[in-house]
Parts: C-alpha cells; structure tokens; sequence
C-alpha cells in the first residue's frame, strides 16, 4: 500500500526517522501513555510510557556517534475503525557518520495502534526472532 493512502504506513516511516535521528521524544510520540511492549531486549515488558521512554533513552544513549538506520519490509496493514494492525519484517543497522555498516540484526515486529486526537497511537508493539531449534540461539538475520 501507498503510506499516502495508509496512515500506519507512516507511522512506520516516522519510526524510522525518530530512530536514525535518535529522536527520543519523536519515537516515544509514536505511542499510547498505555503501551505495552514486548520488546527483545533486556526486560519480559515494558508497560507504560514512562518504562519505555527509558528504555529508548538507553538505547538511543548507547549509540554515542553511530546511527540506525531501519528498513521494514513486506509491512502488512489493517485498519478498522478506530484499531489497526502492522506486521512486518524489520532490519537495523548501526552505521557510522560516514554509512559505514558495524553491524545489523532482523527481527519480526507486530503492533496494534488506535486512532487518537494526537493521530494513530501504538498500544501494544511485539518484536521477535526464531530461535534455532539445535543451538537455541536467536537467528539475527532473516
């Protein structure tokens, strides 16, 4: 789909931009007070605005000079009324100021948004990678 045509396809875009900026206030924008993540690093859940935004201030302050850029791929919408649904593969990759790649993992993302005054909200995010059934190690590239 066209982001023109569909709304949550920007918020995908907005993502991006927010990340690669390290924009904590922009990213953190992008979500309900409520949120409920589901997130790969670190914590079983993060529940509340206030336990994610400290979560992506981490994040974003471990960067120091690098960067993330995001890529979403095969990005799946529905959108009812005043909920929607994204699914999507997602790639980060570290880069240095001059583009140069350090480093980069896949992982699968789904998120439910609701339509607010603000615009679409994410309530609950979930993020995800298979896990090798003969190493149980996670597979970082898809």
């Amino acid at each position: 789909m066209d982001k023109a045509a569909d709304p949550i396809l920007q918020v995908l875009q907005d993502y991006k931009a927010a990340v690669f900026a390290k924009d904590v206030d922009a990213f953190v924008a992008l979500y309900a007070p409520d949120i409920l993540a589901f997130d790969m690093w670190g914590a079983w859940t993060y529940e509340g605005i206030a336990s994610w935004r400290s979560m992506v201030e981490g994040w974003f302050g471990s960067l120091g000079a690098e960067s993330v850029v995001v890529d979403f791929s095969k990005a799946q919408t529905a959108i009812s009324g005043e909920l929607a649904a994204v699914h999507a593969f997602v790639a980060y990759k570290a880069v240095t100021v001059d583009g140069e790649e350090l480093r980069s993992m896949d992982n699968r993302i789904t998120a439910t948004l609701r339509q607010t005054a603000e615009g679409w909200k994410i309530f609950h995010q979930h993020s995800s990678a298979p896990i090798d059934p003969a190493t149980t190690k996670v597979i970082f590239k898809r």
